[in-house]
């Protein structure tokens, strides 16, 4: 069930980001690092760290989208000096550009992007976390932000 729009909303102004682009997702032996959830770039970004914390993957939301034509264009996270190579994987793209990889998710005007280190997080992992990408519930929206923020705790 999605987080009531006025938590998701008041949430949103806290981190500096347009409600529409607050997405989750969920990977088995990965939990949303909280410190990380913010704006970056005018985009909404949070880290997904291993129970261990020896590996992470980050989910970044903005708005646009992405087809065969633009997907070698994009950079890769902050990768922009490699060429970036495209897969077509159902509705998402699989992209590698040098030591780095992600899964780009267009869904209704925004791009979703899960990007990680190639020899830290494998691309199994990253397509199930493309896959569970989703707009938050109350108790996801909860996990996002620090205890005491007065937003829907």
């Amino acid at each position: 069930m999605a987080a009531d729009s006025a938590d998701l909303d008041a949430a949103a102004r806290a981190w500096g980001v347009a409600p529409e682009l607050v997405y989750v997702t969920e990977v088995s032996g990965y939990t949303v690092f909280q410190e990380s959830v913010g704006e970056y770039d005018d985009e909404f970004v949070a880290a997904y760290l291993s129970e261990k914390a020896a590996t992470k993957f980050s989910l970044f939301v903005g708005r646009g989208t992405m087809t065969a034509q633009s997907c070698p264009k994009q950079p890769l996270g902050e990768v922009s000096d490699k060429q970036v190579t495209c897969e077509r994987d159902g509705d998402a793209w699989y992209r590698t550009a040098g030591g780095s990889h992600e899964y780009a998710v267009p869904d209704d005007g925004v791009l979703i992007h899960l990007f990680a280190d190639v020899d830290k997080v494998d691309r199994v992992i990253l397509r199930k976390a493309a896959e569970a990408a989703h707009r938050p519930g109350d108790a996801e929206l909860s996990a996002l932000q620090p205890a005491g923020n007065g937003v829907n705790t």
